[in-house]
């Protein structure tokens, strides 16, 4: 049984990902960070991952939530951070 409910990897082009990352830290240090693989933010319900592809120009995203719908909430505000960006 899975804890939470997550998006799968979302792969969005992005032109400058290390400034991506310091944009998402800031507006999401009221979490927990760790840099260990890319950019982990975790709130006690929910969390993401962003982190560059080594292969491509690419930010890869995964978001994961206590549930369902709390999950298409954050997907929402994180996918539309990083496209106002």
């Amino acid at each position: 049984m899975r804890k939470y409910a997550t998006s799968g990897e979302i792969n969005l082009s992005i032109e400058d990902v290390a400034a991506m990352l310091v944009s998402l830290e800031q507006s999401f240090s009221d979490g927990s960070c760790d840099r260990l693989d890319g950019l982990t933010i975790e709130y006690p319900d929910w969390w993401f991952n962003a982190r560059g592809s080594q292969t491509e120009p690419l930010l890869r995203v995964c978001i994961g939530a206590a549930q369902p719908a709390l999950l298409d909430e954050k997907r929402n505000l994180v996918l539309s951070l990083i496209k106002q960006s």
